[in-house]
């Protein structure tokens, strides 16, 4: 299993979030090269604003499991994550971190100022994952180019 295998099923999450009415974003959780936990926006379904593939996803996982310390985990994840996000990983450890679109992918997509939010997070915090960025990037701005062009 590789960041591809991991990343493709990232982005079918996000397709299945998409199709449900929430936002095309999607997250995995993977422990010993194997998925361990699911993730997909559902902003929408939930009516809940905080409810981002990753902090769900990561939410879950722990109320789940009881397992707080994530440094032996990786997320793969569809798109940079936002503040908020980053923050979550950062509280619980997160080990490694792998997205596709990057932050100024979604701003250019959306047309709107942007900030490296998870970098930011990251560099300023107490801990900080080991970060991959572009795993399937064409891919994962595809999905969100698709999506917002029609917003």
């Amino acid at each position: 299993m590789d960041d591809i295998y991991f990343m493709k099923e990232a982005l079918k999450l996000a397709e299945s979030s998409l199709m449900r009415g929430d936002e095309p974003f999607g997250a995995v959780l993977v422990k010993d090269g194997e998925i361990v936990f699911r993730g997909e926006n559902r902003i929408n379904t939930e009516s809940d604003p905080t409810y981002h593939a990753e902090t769900g996803l990561i939410r879950n996982f722990i109320k789940e499991t009881k397992i707080t310390d994530l440094s032996e985990y990786t997320l793969y994840t569809t798109c940079e994550p936002c503040f908020m996000c980053a923050g979550t990983m950062v509280w619980a450890k997160l080990g490694r971190l792998i997205y596709g679109a990057s932050n100024d992918d979604l701003r250019n997509i959306r047309g709107k100022k942007g900030f490296p939010c998870s970098k930011t997070v990251f560099e300023n915090s107490s801990h900080s994952p080991v970060v991959i960025s572009g795993v399937l990037r064409e891919e994962c701005v595809n999905i969100l180019k698709n999506y917002f062009s029609k917003r």
